[in-house]
């Protein structure tokens, strides 16, 4: 038993001196596991964030384009009201890409504030095909027609290691003139 004790002594000795011991290396370990780990983490928490921005151009879109599709031509005649349906212009033809832009800005959303609306009205080919479209409503916001609102934006992706990037993000949504 004595010799036992005495040739485990005799190991922890010749490690020492050796300097085998492993005290740190845990610590490296995970200093060298960090550099990788936690940007990730960044990267999936921008990409996360990106997506939920991606939901709200989608949003914006459609509320942009149910916005346009009840203020058509016709919607002084039954309001009696150009305020109503064109807020930011007056204009009794019903509401111009200015004002459908403006409502786009006033939604809220995340980067709704820099967001461009691109607005175009296109009339029912035979069939109907909508390749007719215009950016001005010069009489294509009659019933019948579609309207056609895309909202794009510019999304700062930032994530270490990685050169800064913006990503383009944007939807479009059409619908049917009702009114």
């Amino acid at each position: 038993m004595k010799t036992t004790i005495l040739r485990v002594l005799e190991r922890t000795d010749k490690t020492s001196l050796l300097g085998l011991k492993e005290d740190g290396g845990t610590l490296v370990e995970m200093a060298i596991s960090c550099l990788i780990l936690i940007p990730m983490l960044f990267g999936i928490i921008q990409l996360s964030i990106a997506l939920y921005c991606h939901h709200y151009a989608a949003d914006a879109a459609r509320e942009a384009t149910r916005f346009a599709i009840v203020r058509g031509v016709n919607c002084a005649t039954y309001l009696k009201s150009a305020a109503y349906c064109s807020p930011t212009d007056n204009d009794a033809g019903g509401a111009t890409a200015n004002d459908i832009a403006q409502y786009v800005k006033g939604l809220g959303y995340p980067y709704s504030a820099s967001a461009v609306t691109t607005v175009q009205w296109c009339t029912a080919g035979n069939p109907a095909t909508w390749t007719t479209c215009s950016t001005t409503k010069n009489g294509n916001n009659i019933v019948g027609n579609q309207v056609q609102v895309k909202v794009t934006y510019s999304y700062p992706l930032v994530i270490p290691y990685i050169k800064a990037n913006t990503l383009l993000i944007g939807s479009t949504s059409s619908m049917t003139i009702v009114q």
